[in-house]
């Protein structure tokens, strides 16, 4: 595992900084109507302009500067000329190179109401993004995480937790040591210390949690059609208190104010 110094940190902070101003652009302009190609394109110039390099283009031969990730689709769904409506929610998950460093994180948006069911999804997956950072601070291992994301999730509101894909370290990769799955036992793993930076990302179906990759060899899409709602910080270890290196806030703050996007703050009755 490879763990970093205070200025390594600061410069990947930047870095995640940039995806989360990309991802407040996005949701400034989501809405019925607009492709999701579109979107790509929007993403891919904005963090050119902000002299930086999409990690994801041509990533192991991925086509896009973005993964768009709509309903059904887990992860890494390829953007494409298929028009939002209405009732969808996508994951959009955005990853830059900036002076040599990596910022990988996600948020999924509700365009329009998709019910109460999937509002509550988003809701619970989100609250248990934020369970298994409490738990990246020195002296805990990766179960911890794990455990606290899974916990929430599949023991508390039984729903599927994606087996398949899970969290990562990160750093002048884009994936590095270890692993950090959604799921998993209290005490097991490495320990964590001071210095490591993980993506961590719940990955969570509203139904069971098996899932497929379709032919593309990209695109995950849960077994049952039902959706998955997928959130992801950058965050390093530290004592006492985990460091979040991204910010939802101002992607809150963009949601709350485009009318075209469905936020949980009107649904704060779902337990």
């Amino acid at each position: 595992m490879l763990y970093k110094t205070h200025d390594q940190v600061e410069m990947m902070r930047q870095s995640a900084l940039l995806v989360s101003k990309t991802l407040t652009e996005i949701a400034q302009m989501l809405k019925p109507g607009i492709t999701t190609l579109s979107i790509d394109k929007i993403i891919g110039g904005f963090i050119k302009d902000h002299y930086a390099i999409p990690s994801f283009l041509n990533y192991k031969g991925y086509p896009f500067n973005s993964c768009i990730s709509v309903n059904d689709v887990v992860v890494h769904g390829f953007p494409g000329n298929n028009e939002l409506k209405e009732g969808d929610i996508i994951s959009v998950d955005i990853g830059v190179i900036l002076n040599g460093w990596h910022g990988d994180h996600a948020y999924t948006f509700a365009i329009g109401d998709p019910g109460e069911e999937t509002m509550k999804l988003i809701k619970v997956t989100k609250e248990s993004l934020y369970k298994g950072i409490e738990k990246a601070v020195v002296g805990n291992r990766i179960g911890d995480i794990a455990f606290a994301i899974q916990e929430h999730n599949e023991r508390k509101h039984g729903y599927g937790v994606v087996r398949e894909l899970v969290g990562h370290g990160l750093g002048r990769s884009l994936h590095e040591d270890p692993q950090v799955p959604n799921y998993g036992k209290r005490g097991s793993g490495p320990k964590l210390k001071e210095g490591l930076v993980l993506a961590i990302e719940p990955m969570i179906n509203l139904g069971k949690r098996d899932v497929f990759t379709e032919q593309d060899g990209w695109t995950v899409r849960t077994k049952d059609g039902k959706p998955s709602v997928h959130f992801e910080h950058d965050v390093c270890v530290r004592k006492g208190k985990a460091d979040i290196l991204s910010n939802y806030s101002t992607i809150e703050m963009a949601e709350k104010a485009n009318s075209n996007l469905f936020t949980n703050q009107i649904l704060q009755h779902l337990a």
